[in-house]
């Protein structure tokens, strides 16, 4: 069976959102370190692809979990492991691999449902190639990644954000700034657990109750990552077969 890094990030090792457990609906075996707490892997080639999740960090700040993960991204990436990043996961992959000046503090947060325009890279990617020319996706980050770095494909932006989705290169790595893995049901736990910090940001909580949407179709490059992982997997196993790219 495909084998999964899940790197959690947060100071909890649980989140509503569960992606750990949906990753492994999608077929692959997920093993779990909490990297916030110093839990890593002493071996990578075991894997067949990393998740890195969320995080209140910033990618930028000097946490010796964030230096050894920048470590982590680097040495993933010369053995050609897929990776995933959501919101602080694909900032820290923008920073080990593009230049730690590349992830910013923005002046203001953005906070909301949004419907994020494509691009034509996206029409032929890997794991965006459902989303047609714009998909809606639930974003809230005060930590941005820059969309002018030559080893950026960006796949889709906001009208706040021009990087809201990309890829490393042609490479199987890519970076989600928003939210796509909280379900519907799961929105409104979610911000209730994050009342505080949300107002704090200038969110509405009723606007985002109201505005909230399973976001089925930017769910597809979650179930799209794993299949690529379970490719990357078998294709390791009957080498000759080979592999296609990320796009």
């Amino acid at each position: 069976m495909a084998r999964l890094l899940y790197l959690q990030n947060g100071s909890s090792q649980k989140s509503v959102a569960k992606l750990d457990e949906r990753f492994e609906q999608y077929g692959l075996s997920v093993d779990r370190f909490w990297a916030y707490n110093g839990e890593f892997p002493e071996d990578l080639d075991i894997y067949d692809g990393i998740f890195l999740s969320g995080s209140a960090h910033g990618a930028y700040e000097d946490v010796p979990f964030i230096g050894r993960e920048h470590l982590l991204i680097r040495e993933a990436a010369e053995l050609k492991l897929p990776m995933l990043g959501i919101c602080f996961g694909s900032q820290i992959l923008a920073s080990a691999l593009c230049g730690k000046e590349q992830v910013f503090r923005r002046p203001f947060c953005e906070v909301g449902f949004k419907w994020l325009p494509t691009t034509s890279a996206a029409k032929t990617d890997a794991i965006t190639n459902e989303w047609g020319s714009e998909v809606y996706m639930y974003v809230w980050h005060n930590d941005e990644v820059r969309h002018d770095h030559p080893d950026m494909t960006i796949l889709a932006s906001s009208d706040l954000c021009p990087n809201q989705v990309w890829r490393y290169r042609d490479q199987a790595i890519w970076g989600i700034q928003g939210h796509p893995e909280i379900t519907l049901e799961q929105s409104s736990v979610w911000f209730e657990q994050n009342r505080e910090r949300l107002l704090k940001d200038g969110a509405d909580i009723d606007e985002l109750n109201r505005t909230a949407d399973e976001a089925a179709t930017a769910k597809t490059s979650l179930k799209k990552f794993a299949d690529f992982v379970l490719a990357a997997a078998s294709a390791k196993a009957r080498p000759e077969n080979g592999l296609v790219g990320a796009t």
